[in-house]
């Protein structure tokens, strides 16, 4: 049976995750720092509470797995909301919190789960975002963590291959719950016709698990949106 671990497991675009690859027939353990989110996973799948952003913290949720090989890595763990106010006024607690579950939570995850990857010649998916490449005001703290990650995912890719692929995932707009109040007008500005939904970035991982050929890459997920030319009317 193949196995997955998935960071940020609890909720949103993690929770759909977990959800698919255990309806596929993998083991998944579901890694959250929020322990009391982790009710209700799928049958046989393991909740697992830890922080990605602290290194002992992440041993142990590796360990208490009890595995011996994984299969499949996603490094979805992440603040959700970009916007960290104005630039002036952002304290340096705050930039380092985003930089630390973002980005360094991806790497001390990658580094610790290096040996049971390269046991099954496993992959890795880093949940990136849009955001690497087109910004709002006031998110420079999340745009540079995903723009990190973005980076981090190709020398991974250089640095483990051929043993483990490393690709990332850039979502653009997926509606979650709390994140879910959205007018026509938001879902017609994809080429798509809609926004993203957790299934659609379900999909894309399990593709990205599989295609043996693909490594290094940034698969953008975003309904088109980022290819859309918009002028103010």
């Amino acid at each position: 049976m193949k196995r997955a671990l998935v960071t940020g497991g609890a909720k949103g675009i993690g929770r759909g995750l977990v959800e698919r690859l255990a309806r596929e027939g993998w083991q998944v353990a579901a890694m959250d720092r929020d322990a009391a989110a982790l009710g209700g996973l799928p049958e046989g799948a393991l909740a697992i509470e830890g922080d990605v952003s602290d290194e002992a913290s992440v041993r142990a949720a590796i360990a208490a797995t009890g595995w011996d090989g994984l299969d499949l890595l996603v490094n979805n763990a992440g603040l959700a909301g970009p916007e960290s106010g104005p630039v002036e006024e952002l304290a340096l607690d705050d930039w380092n919190a985003w930089i630390g579950t973002n980005l360094t939570g991806a790497l001390l995850m990658t580094k610790h789960c290096v040996a049971l990857l390269r046991a099954r010649r496993g992959a890795i998916v880093n949940i990136t975002s849009t955001r690497a490449h087109q910004s709002e005001p006031n998110t420079e703290a999340y745009a540079a963590a995903k723009g990190g990650l973005t980076a981090l995912t190709h020398a991974l890719a250089v640095s483990l291959g051929p043993e483990i692929r490393v690709n990332a995932l850039a979502p653009g707009w997926i509606v979650t719950t709390g994140w879910d109040e959205l007018r026509e007008i938001d879902h017609a500005q994809h080429p798509a016709g809609r926004a993203g939904r957790p299934e659609d970035v379900a999909e894309a991982v399990l593709w990205l698990a599989q295609a043996g050929f693909m490594t290094g890459q940034e698969v953008l997920l975003d309904g088109g949106m980022t290819r859309k030319m918009i002028y103010a009317e």
